[in-house]
């Protein structure tokens, strides 16, 4: 389903009839399909929803409109769109500082957080030799972004990879710098410890994109907060270790109700 805010259409899947709910954020140019084996886990106990966001998938928005404020807004549009009053949020790479910064605008909206591999701060200019390789030659900076993420040797592998470079490939190439730079300038970091709600932080140990050491700083930060490393896996644990990353999801949030 497309579910409208503002001058974007918002691609929105929703499965699964659980009382509890875990929306989920993907990262950088990343789609919802990004959660889609966890998902297949989880919705036999949980409502599971996500959507492409602004600039990834098959969502309909103007590049100029992808804003720290846009891409926050639009959580709480599914939310209110899907009749969701509360829900654990789940952000992945890039995609963990808009749902960070949704946790704390609005705290009492979620139940719980869950981070996967994040990006909490965004300095100007870190991403400029990424960006002039995506302007040289657009695919084969894709190609590299994703090799470079997913460093594993499981039987697999390759089939992920594939996978990725075609999930990137729906995004065009203006929303993916955009991607890359409408956030430069913000760090939540000092603001962390504020979080309350319980939160589930994941790494890989392989990461190549994002260093381990901010979800370390992360976990030492958020007074209610666990950090689960995945030995010898790289920056998309959602695809390369989704049942693991679904039960550790399951145990860290009982379903009580």
């Amino acid at each position: 389903m497309f579910i409208q805010n503002g001058e974007a259409q918002l691609y929105t899947v929703d499965f699964g009839s659980s009382s509890r709910t875990i929306l989920a954020h993907g990262g950088w140019i990343g789609s919802w399909e990004l959660w889609t084996e966890p998902f297949t886990h989880l919705s036999k106990n949980w409502r599971t929803v996500a959507y492409d966001h602004r600039g990834s998938g098959v969502t309909i928005s103007p590049t100029e409109s992808i804003t720290m404020e846009n891409m926050v807004s639009d959580i709480f549009a599914v939310m209110d769109k899907l009749g969701i009053e509360k829900c654990v949020l789940a952000g992945e790479s890039a995609g963990g500082m808009v749902v960070t910064n949704a946790v704390l605008q609005q705290p009492h909206r979620f139940e719980g957080l869950v981070l996967v591999d994040a990006l909490l701060h965004n300095e100007a200019g870190s991403n400029d030799n990424f960006i002039q390789g995506l302007k040289a030659s657009y695919e084969m900076a894709c190609a590299g972004f994703v090799d470079a993420c997913v460093p594993e040797s499981e039987p697999n592998v390759s089939e992920i990879r594939s996978w990725g470079r075609k999930i990137l490939a729906r995004a065009a190439s203006d929303s993916a710098i955009r991607l890359l730079d409408y956030s430069y300038g913000v760090d939540l970091r000092p603001s962390l410890a504020s979080i309350q709600i319980p939160t589930l932080i994941f790494h890989g140990t392989q990461d190549a994109i994002v260093p381990q050491s901010e979800s370390e700083f992360a976990a030492s930060k958020i007074p209610n907060s666990t950090l689960h490393l995945f030995q010898g896996a790289g920056h998309v644990p959602t695809m390369t270790r989704p049942r693991e990353l679904a039960d550790e999801i399951n145990n860290f949030f009982p379903n009580s109700r």
